[in-house]
């Protein structure tokens, strides 16, 4: 089905995407799996080819393009290299936001020409060892003393981790209050009493450095809480559609991927005399899996469509979020058992694709909290 959500310029910054990813990152990715995290170097290239912070206004360093679609260009190519431990997705769909509109001039002078250059790699530390989609039940703790606040606390699965030199902290700054004692206040690398943990051994996603942090008696100033006290949850909630949207604009992507695999498997595997695609059950069930993958599609460049008009609802990015990244792990799933044998070997890249998928239907908020975002939606 002919698609119509790009224009021109956008295919333009998807041919120096593209290019950027042969050059500066497929060519060392299988090092990076067995590191278990990229070069630091492939950041600043990045941020030197205008990859980094494209919808930051352009006095900061930024892009200063307004548009979603520029960032999903950027992680659809990431997908299609295979390069899935480029964290950029991180920190351009999920924390730009943050540092955007939440800052004050003197944050933003202060934080944003260093994340457009690559100097500066982002995290946000939301999930506990004992909360992670329940971010009401986060125990991390931010007593105000004087000009600075006094962190306390654990984060885990954090991603680019390790990496980064600006973490989001998530924390509670009214413990008694719940939900409405949170706050999101920046913590930098190299600050007394924040400690990195060890670099989580991950199923997929092995190039990708996921950390944990720990926070005893860190001391950072006031001037790094990021919008009004106690407010954090509803400004999570605010830019959680954003990220939701990510992982779908990922997921769709990697479905595409995986589908052209093993299309391209069936055509050429032969088996008792033709090519395995010409057995019913797989013509089936590609037939059902290119279906599945078009409705996804179509879904999404709605959805993408409606973020950048401003109107994407909680309800529809959940909608899209649970429904693509189940649909590839169904699809990863399937072309593996079409590979056979093959499938199951890591010299074949759906090998990959499906242990990278499996994480997506975990994080961002698992297919049960959207789910539930849904039916509350539905007056249920």
């Amino acid at each position: 089905m002919e698609q119509h959500l790009y224009e021109p310029v956008h295919e333009e910054f998807r041919a120096l995407c593209r290019e950027f990813l042969a050059r500066e990152a497929v060519p060392h990715h299988d090092r990076w799996e067995k590191e278990g995290i990229v070069d630091r170097d492939v950041w600043h290239k990045a941020g030197s080819a205008g990859l980094l912070g494209m919808d930051v206004p352009t006095e900061y360093g930024g892009g200063g393009q307004r548009d979603f679609r520029f960032n999903a260009v950027l992680d659809e190519e990431i997908i299609a290299a295979g390069t899935s431990g480029l964290g950029f997705g991180l920190h351009n769909d999920i924390i730009a936001p943050y540092l955007t509109d939440l800052t004050t001039e003197e944050q933003r002078k202060r934080w944003l020409p260093g994340f457009c250059s690559g100097e500066t790699v982002t995290a946000i530390a939301m999930s506990e060892p004992g909360a992670g989609s329940d971010l009401a039940g986060i125990r991390t703790t931010a007593v105000r003393e004087g000009d600075s606040y006094v962190i306390n606390g654990q984060k885990t699965f954090i991603s680019n981790g390790e990496m980064a030199d600006l973490v989001i902290v998530v924390a509670k700054t009214a413990p008694d209050e719940g939900a409405h004692g949170v706050s999101l206040i920046v913590a930098e690398s190299g600050t007394a009493g924040f400690t990195r943990g060890r670099r989580l051994d991950k199923v997929g996603l092995k190039a990708n450095d996921t950390a944990e942090l720990f926070f005893d008696d860190c001391r950072v100033p006031v001037d790094n809480l990021l919008g009004t006290e106690n407010h954090g949850f509803y400004q999570l909630m605010a830019n959680l559609p954003r990220e939701r949207l990510g992982i779908a604009v990922a997921a769709v992507a990697a479905s595409e991927k995986i589908l052209e695999l093993g299309l391209d498997y069936a055509r050429t595997r032969e088996a008792f005399g033709r090519p395995i695609g010409r057995f019913q059950h797989n013509r089936f069930l590609l037939a059902e899996l290119s279906t599945e993958v078009t409705i996804a599609r179509t879904f999404l460049n709605h959805c993408i469509s409606e973020l950048n008009a401003g109107r994407l609802s909680p309800v529809d990015a959940a909608m899209a979020k649970w429904w693509t990244t189940e649909l590839q792990n169904k699809v990863a799933d399937r072309c593996v058992q079409l590979h056979g044998g093959y499938g199951y070997m890591m010299e074949y890249p759906v090998a990959k694709a499906w242990l990278d998928s499996r994480v997506q239907s975990i994080y961002g908020g698992t297919t049960e909290i959207m789910k539930e975002i849904v039916g509350r939606g539905l007056g249920l």
